[in-house]
């Protein structure tokens, strides 16, 4: 524990030398959830995640993956299909189940982007024979462990961490590279759950590269164009609080409740709380289960300030939030397998004024072969 507080006071010194230079919604993509569990619930899941979903939620609460190895699988289709991201996770618990390993790999592009750099001729015209396409992916790979602290009958304490590698590509224009950590803990006592996760500890620091052929400069200058070499990105931290509850209305109908604070630290945001030093951004989700076997979810998350509906001159300034629902189902055997959860949620990416849905399905197994 001494050599834990020896790190966290240094990562707190280099934070504190660094905040001039972070950017607002820097690595946004690593934001936007995993699990259509999750992302039905609002993003509340730091305090109940307990499979493959915890690399990217909560590593702490990998030691809840117990004997068998455990994948994880998501799928979603982003601004009418425009953009696709796709995550991954394969949980490992030890033999003595005291400990686990996670890898994790999540990637969000757009594809297809034109680009009209040789639209306009040297003479003027527009020839669109010119335009050609290329693409914009952020990825990210999460390597993952999480220990048991304390164990009783009734209570649970662990700790867990990520290594993050963060690799951004535009077309073969600009590259980047990036690294950062992430810590988690969590705590459960009888049906109450509590947890705490500081992503971006050190802060995620990327470093950009350019490359720009000599046709593209000459484009580039006589449009009046910067032409950047290099650059350096520092993501924040984020601290994210969770507390959730479990209540049993008889022996198959079971409630869970769970409220998130997300608190960012990188200048004023569009949040509940909003300042220059701190913002507050709650997520609130629910989920009903059936005998263990059907779920039925719902969230709400991204509360804002905007402007109500109407004529422009009786606009109002009104909280507006976004809603997601879901759905979910438990299969004792799938294939070969066992326990296969399939999740789906609709979700809306934008806001109560300015909806945008998109359905997300994802899907999570035990690799052991059904018995």
């Amino acid at each position: 524990m001494k050599l834990n507080r020896i790190f966290f006071c240094a990562a707190l010194f280099f934070v504190s030398n660094s905040f001039g230079q972070f950017r607002k919604y820097s690595n946004e993509f690593l934001n936007i959830g995993a699990g259509a569990r999750g992302l039905a619930m609002g993003g509340a899941q730091v305090a109940s995640v307990n499979d493959a979903y915890a690399g990217y939620w909560n590593p702490a609460a990998l030691t809840f993956v117990k004997k068998n190895p455990n994948l994880a699988y998501m799928h979603a289709n982003y601004f009418a299909g425009i953009g696709k991201y796709d995550f991954i996770s394969l949980a490992l618990p030890t033999k003595n189940e005291s400990k686990s390993l996670a890898l994790t790999y999540l990637r969000f592009a757009v594809d297809d982007i034109p680009n009209t750099l040789y639209l306009v001729n040297p003479d003027g015209s527009l020839d669109y024979n010119n335009i050609s396409s290329f693409s914009s992916a952020d990825a990210a790979v999460l390597l993952s462990y999480s220990q048991i602290i304390k164990q009783t009958k009734n209570s649970y304490f662990s700790l867990g961490g990520n290594i993050k590698i963060v690799h951004r590509k535009v077309g073969s224009f600009a590259t980047a590279w990036g690294f950062g950590l992430d810590f988690g803990a969590i705590y459960h006592k009888d049906k109450w759950k509590f947890a705490a996760v500081l992503r971006d500890a050190t802060t995620t620091f990327n470093a950009w590269s350019f490359t720009f052929t000599d046709r593209e400069k000459e484009v580039l200058y006589a449009t009046k164009n910067d032409i950047p070499t290099k650059s350096t990105e520092l993501t924040a931290p984020r601290l994210i609080l969770g507390a959730g509850k479990e209540f049993t209305i008889n022996d198959k109908i079971n409630l869970y409740a769970e409220a998130n604070l997300n608190l960012t630290f990188d200048g004023q945001r569009n949040a509940l709380v909003s300042s220059n030093i701190v913002n507050i951004d709650p997520n609130i989700g629910i989920e009903a289960s059936y005998d263990k076997t059907v779920f039925l979810r719902a969230g709400v998350s991204n509360f804002q300030r905007g402007l109500s509906d109407g004529d422009t001159t009786n606009q109002k300034r009104v909280w507006i939030f976004q809603p997601s629902l879901g759905a979910g189902f438990k299969l004792e055997k799938f294939l070969m397998f066992e326990n296969a959860h399939f999740d789906y949620a609709f979700t809306n990416l934008a806001n109560q004024s300015n909806p945008l849905y998109t359905h997300v399905f994802s899907i999570k197994l035990d690799l052991v072969k059904y018995k």
